[in-house]
């Protein structure tokens, strides 16, 4: 902990925490990197081995090579936005992970590894969203099969079952691809607030939480911030608990009425945890 001017109290990112979920941010990019390069090589060298002439149905090939170009940039992206949180997991290491102002405002950053596990999980999903897609046209690659039947009955047949087949999937086809499209530009949003410093005044519109050692932060019209309070340092959980409850007491109770018994039981484990260290 910092006091950094009067009445002004930050509290970094403890250094043990620190160095965990970095070396944790910093395998995932080189592992994702490394997929990446893998799928890119894999769709480069399977491009020559089929004729890329036009025609009116899908190639199960350019299936095959779509999911595996698709796969390197998400896996690209997914690197970029666990950058974006190791750059925000720096900040507040250095520049301080929780700022309490003069008791009345609280600036805080979510730099929990479940944010890396939220990255990977909206990757996860855009690739579901695109396998959808890919389903929806699989009537279309049957297309490429059904012309090349031997009896023209068995031709006539199966390629209007399919063209019907496929007119259906094309509705699927539309409503996954839509979803990736919106994830996509909400990931922008979503890599922007990764970790980054949000500030709540402590009014009465405050909403406080301490719930398996973790501080939720509520006030409307804002985003809400959950602080692992693990990730500070030990001798600083108990200051930090101590200070938010000097405020909870000078606001004469009626600043977040059941959170006395909430603090009062996080300093009870933070200061039983400070005597184990």
């Amino acid at each position: 902990m910092i006091q950094s001017a009067e009445n002004t109290y930050r509290f970094h990112l403890g250094r043990k925490p620190y160095l965990r979920t970095s070396l944790l941010a910093w395998v995932l990019i080189v592992t994702s990197l490394c997929g990446a390069a893998v799928c890119a090589w894999l769709g480069l060298a399977f491009w020559p081995t089929y004729s890329h002439v036009f025609t009116l149905y899908l190639k199960w090939q350019d299936a095959l090579l779509a999911i595996l170009w698709f796969i390197s940039f998400i896996l690209v992206w997914a690197s970029v936005l666990v950058a974006r949180f190791l750059f925000a997991l720096r900040a507040g290491y250095r520049s301080g992970m929780v700022i309490l102002e003069d008791n009345s405002s609280l600036t805080a950053r979510d730099l929990s590894p479940k944010n890396l596990a939220s990255i990977y999980w909206m990757i996860g999903t855009a690739l579901s969203c695109f396998l959808a897609a890919l389903v929806g046209l699989v009537p279309e690659i049957l297309i490429g099969w059904t012309i090349h039947l031997p009896h023209p009955a068995l031709v006539f047949i199966c390629t209007a079952v399919a063209i019907g087949l496929s007119l259906a999937g094309l509705a699927v086809t539309l409503v996954a691809g839509s979803f990736i499209v919106i994830g996509f530009i909400g990931s922008f949003s979503f890599g922007r607030k990764l970790g980054a410093p949000q500030t709540y005044k402590l009014t009465n519109q405050t909403v406080l939480r301490i719930d398996g050692f973790v501080l939720t932060v509520i006030y409307p019209d804002k985003p809400e911030s959950m602080i692992d309070l693990d990730l500070l340092d030990p001798e600083d959980q108990p200051l930090l608990l101590s200070l938010l409850k000097q405020r909870w007491l000078g606001a004469e109770r009626a600043w977040n009425p059941e959170f006395g018994d909430e603090i009062e039981a996080a300093l009870e484990e933070a200061e039983r945890s400070a005597v184990l260290i």
